[in-house]
């Protein structure tokens, strides 16, 4: 059963590590090339703001963006923002997003993400907790995915997975880091394909962030995933 409220912990856990990594910047490598393409670190920054407006919507019963416009727009007009603007719009809106989900609510209810996605209330802090340490990462400023906490790997790797199972372009497959192991892909008695990788390496495939060329693949070739 998710622990909504540790995961809220460790979504505030998250966020102070990365605050205190922005905070070390200056105003123009605030502007320079994040690890995402066509994105400045200003970008990562002012996504990572909306995106905790957009999750206490969410837990509100609210649409989570206007529109893909509308969130498209949001991004692109904070992104400029000096340094200081941008420390203090994710903390103020990460601290918005702790408020709402201190609130006594029934977290077992389902909640409409994104192109009308749904997802249990409770999944929410977790969803959160993804944003802020990959995008943490995407920053490019000393953080891999190698420090990213144990337990939120594994539990990524698993909700990735998850992701991908039954997708009909994704091979049936078997990540393991050696200890673990996790089914992914079509539907299948056997799978077609092993991973196997240290978690970072799985992690990072799996989100899109890294190309895999770190992985050992048996029985084929490293399937070609979908976009996020």
């Amino acid at each position: 059963m998710i622990d909504h409220a540790r995961d809220l912990a460790s979504v505030q856990a998250a966020t102070d590590r990365l605050l205190d990594a922005v905070a070390k910047l200056d105003n123009a490598a605030v502007t320079d090339q994040s690890r995402l393409p066509g994105w400045t670190r200003g970008h990562v920054l002012a996504h990572l703001a909306r995106n905790a407006d957009a999750l206490v919507n969410v837990l509100e019963g609210r649409p989570m963006y206007a529109s893909a416009e509308a969130r498209d727009a949001d991004i692109e007009r904070d992104a400029p923002r000096s340094l200081d603007a941008q420390v203090s719009d994710v903390r103020t809106s990460a601290a918005r997003f702790q408020e709402v989900g201190s609130v006594p609510a029934d977290w077992s209810r389902t909640v409409e993400l994104r192109n009308g996605v749904t997802d249990s209330a409770s999944r929410v802090p977790f969803r959160r907790w993804a944003e802020v340490e990959l995008h943490h990462v995407d920053l490019g400023i000393g953080y891999e995915l190698e420090d990213v906490p144990a337990e939120f790997v594994e539990r990524e790797i698993d909700f990735l997975a998850q992701r991908f199972s039954g997708h009909p372009d994704v091979p049936p497959t078997r990540l393991t880091d050696g200890t673990r192991a996790w089914s992914t892909g079509r539907e299948a008695a056997e799978p077609a394909v092993t991973v196997t990788g240290a978690p970072a390496d799985l992690l990072g495939w799996l989100a899109g962030r890294r190309d895999g060329s770190a992985l050992a693949v048996a029985g084929g070739a490293l399937p070609a995933l979908p976009p996020l």
